[in-house]
């Protein structure tokens, strides 16, 4: 069966702030292995999706980043947004823009900058949602299975079990991220799953059912799409989530359970629990000396860190910045971002 994959690749990504820049975002990071997670995305899909068959959404300030980035993906197959409007937008417009043939057939939209451990239970899971994309007209979300009560990620309530392959139900409803108390319910209960922001569908069903549901915006999308030159035309788009504005109001969403070893590498203290320890629990990306100190990160992606006598920090050294956090801090880099940039430092960020 063919199919393609959609990789949005257009984010920020400040929690990863100093060594993610504007013009070198999370995604073109390599922060756990020798490639970018960019570059990893791609070469994750090859055994069910070769490159040929991937198409990347951007923006134009990192289009050329992204083309560098990825040499296997032909330019045309790099479709740039002229400014930033969330996921609707960028996923309704990257699909208006693909050629019939492929709109026809399955495709996966992924993000660009996650983590997963067993890349062969990914395909294998990525590749039952294709067929049932495929033989039903269903557009799914894949829902990870939890493995703790995350407060973090949004959840996706299940319903009841739909005829397909095992684990393939019916989505009752979207929940926000919530309070560590209502995670705990959420998870104990078994009938929700995180909401990893990947979906598998036809081109010509999204597009159909997001007419269905916001007619306006499907036709606005679709005159950018048809003169991807007139940024006014995208401009006047609303920056909304595909969530909101097609997902939680799709009657018949689907999802199939992922079980993978998924994170979003959303921070520095995501990234540590992906790293290898050494004696004291430290985890060192570059290189770090660390003397009577433990369970810290330390990142270097040049020159060298040292430490003594802490422990649980995160430690970055990166380009004209030196960032220290507490660990269980970590979620709140994006908070120096801002009074970095209110203090007139874009060259900083």
């Amino acid at each position: 069966m063919r199919a393609s994959a959609l990789i949005l690749a257009g984010g920020s990504g400040t929690r990863f702030w100093p060594a993610s820049r504007r013009r070198r975002p999370k995604q073109l990071l390599t922060l756990d292995g020798e490639r970018s997670l960019l570059a990893r995305t791609v070469e994750r899909l090859a055994p069910l999706v070769p490159a040929e068959r991937v198409w990347i959404s951007t923006t134009r300030d990192l289009a050329p980043a992204v083309a560098a980035e990825l040499h296997g993906i032909d330019r045309e197959r790099i479709l740039v947004e002229p400014l930033v409007r969330n996921t609707a937008p960028a996923i309704l417009g990257a699909v208006a823009r693909l050629p019939a043939a492929v709109r026809r057939e399955p495709i996966a939209v992924l993000p660009a900058d996650h983590f997963i451990a067993d890349p062969a239970a990914f395909l294998a899971t990525l590749g039952a949602a294709f067929g049932v994309a495929a033989r039903d007209g269903r557009v799914l979300a894949l829902g990870v299975v939890p493995r703790w009560p995350e407060t973090g990620f949004g959840y996706l309530e299940l319903a009841e079990e739909l005829p397909g392959p095992p684990g393939l139900r019916r989505v009752e409803r979207f929940r926000e991220k919530p309070d560590l108390a209502t995670a705990r319910k959420l998870v104990a209960s078994g009938r929700h799953h995180w909401n990893a922001g990947m979906f598998v569908f036809t081109g010509e069903r999204l597009l159909a059912a997001a007419r269905e549901i916001d007619a306006d915006l499907v036709a606005a999308v679709e005159a950018w799409a048809a003169a991807p030159e007139r940024d006014d035309l995208y401009a006047g788009l609303p920056s909304i989530s595909i969530d909101y504005a097609v997902m939680e109001r799709l009657s018949g969403l689907a999802t199939l359970a992922l079980d993978c070893g998924w994170d979003d590498l959303g921070s520095w203290s995501a990234l540590f629990s992906h790293l290898a320890a050494d004696a004291a629990g430290n985890r060192v990306r570059g290189e770090g000396f660390a003397v009577e100190a433990g369970g810290n990160l330390l990142f270097a992606d040049h020159g060298a860190i040292a430490v003594l006598g802490v422990e649980g920090l995160v430690v970055v050294q990166s380009g004209d910045v030196v960032l220290v956090v507490p660990r269980d801090r970590a979620q709140e880099v994006r908070r120096l971002v801002e009074r970095v940039a209110a203090h007139g430092r874009d060259d900083l960020l």
